[in-house]
């Protein structure tokens, strides 16, 4: 289910909240997450029902192992990493057959000569979401930092709705003693306001903005070849992206406020980077914490010497680029930004400082000119609008007329992008008033009226 559609904003989610605090009116506590559990499962499996005997298998499976993890801490150090090892590869094979085998063949076709059969499978939404959100509750059973015994709690955690198709990636820690805490428990108008008004922000990000640079964006990466499109369509992406994937933010943060359920911030104004660096510590910052916890340190870190360290920060964006999609355009946008990491660092360790509008600028274009490669369906898309982009193929100013409406709604958001507040900061000095209902109110009836043209979430693809 999207949250962009009729069924979610009139049906679903009042209905879901409705019922749940209800229930928990009348002290039906453990019901009401069991409602809540249920009601996840619906919107889950509302986008293809044969996957959800998929999604529960893996609580299943996850909820097993947690359960020997967290009881069988007599177990000598090696038996229970092989227990953890034994898990993380069930999650780690589950994901690659689904999203990476027919990459698989279709390289050893290749390398062979010998034309295996595609398996062409489905992708199942949220598959990269909910497994990595699992390995990371494996990873804190082991260590100690969770318990949970309750395979009801357990299945709420995984499939909490807000969170389930997109992100932001959890910890158990962060979300479920926030269900078990009684003032959670009743309906909270300062919460549900502030909920729907970021939600309303989100929508309009997503239907109006984001959508609208998609018609270019699309248009562009399949026929762009001069200068002047070439810019238009990258940028378009550029901001295609950053609009549908903050709207999607936006919009989840608001669905769980509803409930008094925070989930953690996702994403901050990752435009302002004036580094590499500082641009992941912005974007998708919950994967970015998966990747430093999960991957950079098990490798060794920093700990084991620069050289070391270096190689660590590729094999981690690397990792970071096949988990956005099975093809080489993904791995070499991921090793893109783990060079562009190793290059800040070893200009850091220089100590020359640049003027800021410049360290800015270097790094947006490199971010715009890498997302080229996030895009493209294959190399030689990518690398005909780079070459269009450089100005080989030529100016075309012509192409302006036809490109005027895109160029000026890129000139309008650029603004914005750079210099307002994000929608973190708008919920941070959060007032209800008329002035701010009627502002929400104005953003959600635009946004409905865009609503002949539904569109998934990018980040529903990875």
């Amino acid at each position: 289910m999207l949250f962009n559609t009729y069924v979610f904003i009139f049906a679903f989610w009042p209905i879901t909240a409705i019922v749940y605090f209800l229930l928990n009116r009348f002290r039906l506590v453990f019901v009401a997450k069991c409602w809540m559990a249920a009601s996840s499962l619906f919107f889950y499996s509302w986008w293809n029902p044969k996957y959800l005997p998929l999604i529960l298998g893996s609580i299943a499976f996850n909820y097993t192992f947690g359960r020997i993890l967290q009881t069988k801490k007599d177990w000598s150090v090696l038996r229970r990493r092989l227990v953890l090892t034994t898990a993380i590869t069930g999650n780690v094979l589950l994901l690659a057959y689904y999203k990476y085998a027919d990459f698989f063949l279709e390289n050893l076709s290749s390398v062979t000569g010998h034309a295996f059969p595609l398996l062409k499978l489905i992708l199942p939404l949220g598959i990269s979401f909910f497994t990595f959100t699992q390995i990371a509750y494996l990873v804190d059973a082991y260590k100690g930092k969770v318990r949970e015994y309750n395979i009801v709690n357990y299945i709420l955690f995984v499939t909490f709705y807000p969170h389930l198709i997109a992100g932001p990636i959890l910890h158990h820690s962060e979300m479920m003693p926030q269900f078990d805490r009684l003032r959670n428990k009743v309906w909270q108008w300062n919460n549900a306001s502030q909920g729907i008004y970021l939600f309303c922000i989100g929508l309009f990000k997503k239907v109006v903005i984001a959508d609208t640079f998609a018609v270019s964006a699309n248009d562009g990466f399949a026929n762009a070849s001069h200068f002047v499109e070439s810019w238009i369509a990258s940028l378009s992406y550029t901001f295609q992206l950053y609009y549908d994937f903050s709207g999607y933010t936006d919009m989840a943060i608001g669905a769980a406020l509803i409930f008094n359920i925070k989930l953690p911030q996702n994403f901050n104004s990752p435009y302002k980077a004036r580094s590499i660096q500082d641009f992941w510590r912005r974007w998708h910052m919950t994967l970015s914490r998966f990747l430093r916890d999960y991957i950079y340190i098990p490798l060794g870190g920093n700990r084991r010497g620069e050289a070391i360290m270096l190689r660590n920060l590729v094999v981690t964006f690397l990792v970071g680029g096949l988990w956005h999609g099975a093809g080489w355009t993904f791995i070499l946008w991921g090793a893109l930004h783990g060079v562009g990491q190793v290059i800040h660092r070893m200009w850091t360790k220089l100590g020359i400082q640049m003027p800021r509008w410049l360290a800015w600028f270097i790094t947006f274009m490199f971010i715009n000119v890498t997302w080229v490669f996030f895009r493209a369906d294959d190399m030689k898309q990518a690398f005909r609008l780079l070459k269009g982009m450089t100005g080989l193929e030529g100016i075309a100013i012509a192409d302006l007329k036809l490109l005027a409406p895109t160029l000026l709604l890129i000139i309008i958001m650029m603004p914005i992008v750079f210099f307002a507040s994000n929608s973190s900061q708008l919920s941070g000095t959060f007032r209800p008033s008329w002035k701010v209902a009627a502002a929400a109110g104005a953003l959600f009836i635009v946004s409905l009226l865009y609503f002949n043209r539904i569109s998934t979430f990018l980040y529903f693809n990875f």
